[in-house]
């Protein structure tokens, strides 16, 4: 009980600690102790993604609020056209669009460079969305073109104001080096301000804007990584924005808040369970079809609740161009599950070893398959680390077991090769995210990505799912869409039903009124 009453206490002074709200300043919490970076083609993490959606333009975006492929429009490209084949990509620029800082007037010399830096893996987490782009070159100052070797499912998805489309600054780039982590220079609504480590970075409103000069003076980005603190916060108006908990309990208590609203937005974030199969012994397939009978999956739908949770039905998010449903197991059967073990040599059961984000919405889900596992005879040793050092890790190839949550730009093609083709399997010189070194579908998801016949490559994308399920690299949990609350008297200028960038894109339309 003394621990309790420490902890509440600790929560009410850190919630306490935070400035009330100046009017012109939208203040946002955030569940995470700091900020990894603003590096846009290096921001990966939950607490980082919101932000590059205000600092950066992609050469077209998606709608504010929204996650429609068939909605992209221009952004810092004001026109395009493409080739026949599909393999020529030209843009024409918009006029006097201005970087961050003075750092000049956006070229097609920046687009060139941006797009060449989100294809290098070594400056880039999303290179291999980029594989089939053969050349980026400028025409003129105001004119890029893009040359593939192959055919790309919904090109303009990678050059979007979403993950490696964003354009930076080349001069900033350069002059900045290692500092531009802090610092990056975009064309956004946005721009960087000062950063207290552990505490807050602010941004400040962009005058040059090329859609206008924002409407807010300044956004100021707060990491309180418990939950308690930033409800509290929220309650009493020192925070006028907040991130939410992934739960149903959490959406309603905080929606019966005096002037409060909560937003449930897409894309769902899915769910998988990674299995390392280069680590025993996980490299027996009857030892990950007995792990994968022990899951009850239908019960972290239940944990959650259905207004924020759904189960899964395939290792790739159901808003996907190319899902294709999986026959999977809803509930778990741990007395199967250890049976299964024993005949695969396991009579006593095993432990296995996974790497765990302190993140409080994954960590508890973490809490539930420990639980789950355990009825099996499964040990499941959870080593939390805070999220920055749970990313880190996993990507050295770490962890035997690795819960991801994800979401990704909605085509097949792109969570597939990252999750799941042979080039992108962690430890090796084209790593992404293939945690499980699954390598039992990297032609399929090759295929499909030239093939020109639509429901041919459908069926391509279909055998790929079925084939990775049936080697379980994965097992998928549940989706799970992203909770925000906003206090009645913010405004984001838009109606939000999706955010692409796990946050609200708060732009040059966004307000802030007093009470």
């Amino acid at each position: 009980m003394r621990h309790l009453l420490l902890a509440s206490t600790m929560a009410i002074t850190v919630a306490l600690a935070v400035p009330a709200s100046a009017e012109g300043v939208l203040s946002v919490g955030m569940a995470a102790p700091d900020i990894g970076q603003v590096d846009p083609h290096k921001a990966t993490t939950t607490q980082d993604k919101p932000m590059t959606g205000w600092l950066f333009n992609g050469l077209v975006r998606f709608p504010p609020g929204s996650d429609d492929l068939g909605a992209l429009e221009p952004d810092l490209a004001e026109s395009w056209e493409k080739s026949d084949d599909g393999l020529e990509w030209t843009f024409h620029l918009r006029e006097g669009v201005k970087f961050h800082h003075g750092y000049g007037e956006l070229t097609a010399e920046d687009v060139v460079f941006s797009l060449n830096r989100a294809a290098n893996p070594d400056t880039s987490s999303f290179s291999g969305d980029y594989a089939a782009f053969e050349k980026v070159e400028a025409l003129d100052d105001k004119t890029v073109k893009i040359t593939l070797s192959a055919p790309v499912p919904s090109l303009l998805g990678l050059v979007a104001n979403y993950h490696g489309g964003n354009i930076v600054s080349k001069k900033a780039v350069e002059e900045l080096g290692a500092d531009f982590t802090l610092k990056a220079v975009g064309t956004g609504p946005f721009m960087v301000g000062e950063y207290s480590p552990q505490e807050s970075i602010t941004f400040d409103a962009n005058p040059d804007y090329f859609r206008g000069k924002p409407k807010l003076d300044q956004i100021v980005y707060r990491f309180i990584p418990s939950d308690s603190a930033r409800d509290l916060a929220m309650q009493s108006g020192e925070l006028d924005v907040v991130y939410g908990r992934q739960d149903q309990q959490w959406i309603e208590r905080v929606s019966a808040m005096d002037g409060v609203s909560v937003d449930v937005v897409r894309p769902a974030e899915l769910q998988n369970i990674h299995f390392n199969m280069s680590m025993p012994p996980l490299d027996d397939i009857a030892v990950r079809k007995a792990i994968a009978t022990a899951i009850d999956r239908q019960q972290f739908v239940d944990f959650l609740g259905d207004a924020i949770a759904k189960p899964a039905q395939s290792i790739i998010p159901a808003g996907n161009l190319g899902f294709a449903p999986q026959d999977l197991v809803e509930k778990g059967d741990p007395a199967k599950a250890k049976q299964m073990l024993a005949d695969a040599g396991y009579p006593d059961g095993i432990t296995l070893k996974m790497i765990q984000t302190s993140l409080p919405s994954m960590l508890s889900v973490a809490q539930v398959l420990q639980a789950q596992l355990a009825e099996a005879g499964i040990t499941l040793d959870l080593e939390v680390v805070d999220h920055q050092t749970f990313h880190a890790n996993i990507r050295k190839d770490l962890s035997q077991v690795v819960y991801y949550s994800a979401a990704r730009f909605p085509v097949a093609d792109v969570y597939l090769t990252q999750f799941f083709h042979p080039r992108s399997i962690v430890g090796t010189p084209t790593a992404a995210t293939n945690f499980s070194h699954c390598d039992v579908a990297g032609d399929e998801i090759d295929a499909a990505r030239v093939e020109q016949n639509a429901q041919k490559q459908l069926e391509l994308w279909k055998t790929a799912q079925q084939k990775i399920v049936d080697e379980v690299c994965a097992v998928p949990l549940h989706e799970q869409l992203i909770a925000w609350a906003k206090r009645d008297n913010v405004d984001y200028g838009y109606d939000l039903k999706a955010a692409m960038h796990l946050g609200p894109i708060i732009n040059e339309n966004t307000t802030v009124s007093d009470e």
